[in-house]
């Protein structure tokens, strides 16, 4: 309980969410370069999920060929950017990393939502004679959306957790304090900094939750 005890001691100590390297500061910046990046892999992922899973066709190619990004690790990615011209673009190496990162979750859980819609419900659509518009944003786009937002809920909390890795690289957010306190041999400032991540995950994650059960289809229809 003695680490635990100091870790809150930190967490509690004023001064030490003041100033350029204060958990204040680092928070900013964490939650930057994640919403940053989740933005970008959203406005590249759904689009292109979305669209495939309508038309049937290249959704499967497209979902195998972003998971092969799975496989290389982030770090790689991020240390490979920083031998580049990049490295100079502040945040911008992190947030490409992570943005490949982001993508195979947010496509292949949109994808599958789309075809996932039960085609008798589709089919039936059609027949009442919707045009593709229609039957796209009425029909598929609301059965699908439980797929979506876990998607997104599970992209969001993955780039919230592996932004950490813009420290090892010199760069901000909260893996600042947790290689500050590796440098320092301070085990309570590495535990402090673990917890500050771990709870902004939590509180993305319950945030999306919230905001899933505010859209929800099925909510405004009862509301209806």
């Amino acid at each position: 309980m003695g680490v635990v005890q100091e870790a809150f001691d930190w967490l509690t100590t004023g001064a030490n969410w003041s100033g350029e390297d204060g958990a204040a500061h680092r928070l900013g910046e964490h939650l930057y370069v994640s919403g940053a990046a989740l933005v970008v892999a959203a406005a590249i992922a759904l689009p292109a999920a979305l669209y495939l899973g309508h038309i049937g066709r290249g959704g499967a190619l497209a979902v195998n060929l972003t998971n092969v990004g799975r496989a290389v690790p982030v770090f790689a990615v991020l240390a490979l950017f920083m031998m580049t011209p990049l490295r100079d673009s502040g945040f911008l190496p992190t947030v490409i990393a992570l943005v490949l990162f982001a993508v195979p979750p947010l496509l292949t859980n949109a994808y599958v939502g789309m075809r996932e819609v039960d085609r008798a419900v589709v089919e039936a659509a059609r027949g009442m004679g919707m045009s593709g518009a229609q039957l796209f944003v009425r029909v598929e786009l609301p059965l699908a959306y439980p797929m979506i937002m876990t998607g997104l809920r599970s992209a969001a909390v993955q780039v919230v957790a592996t932004a950490t890795i813009a420290a090892m690289v010199g760069l901000g957010g909260l893996g600042r304090i947790i290689t500050a306190g590796f440098n320092t041999y301070d085990t309570a400032q590495v535990f402090a900094g673990a917890v500050l991540v771990a709870s902004l995950a939590l509180a993305v994650e319950g945030a999306l939750v919230g905001l899933d059960r505010l859209l929800s289809p099925a909510r405004r229809r009862k509301a209806v």
